[in-house]
């Protein structure tokens, strides 16, 4: 579980960051879910974001998402989730 000052931190430095996923009206599957890990594991920290015609609520999507993958939701702001996952391997980011 992610502290207040965390998810600042978090928010802060996915500012700059781009959407390098997006749920379309098919919604979360298990293919997307296994991708997003990956990229994750890489990371550490990314946004997805969801389009217009997705049919699921945006933090029913976020949940699935964070759940799938193991993840942290740091944000959701308007159709943009921020996920986070502390990477194994690739250890990039240092949390206050």
């Amino acid at each position: 579980m992610l502290t207040g000052k965390q998810k600042r931190f978090l928010r802060a430095e996915a500012n700059q960051l781009k959407p390098i996923f997006q749920v379309g009206k098919d919604g979360v599957n298990e293919n997307m879910i296994e991708q997003i890990g990956d990229a994750l594991e890489k990371r550490e920290l990314l946004k997805v974001s969801i389009l217009q015609n997705c049919l699921e609520d945006k933090h029913t999507v976020a949940e699935k998402l964070a759940e799938g993958t193991g993840a942290e939701i740091a944000q959701i702001i308007g159709n943009n989730i921020v996920l986070y996952r502390e990477s194994e391997e690739n250890k990039q980011l240092l949390l206050p």
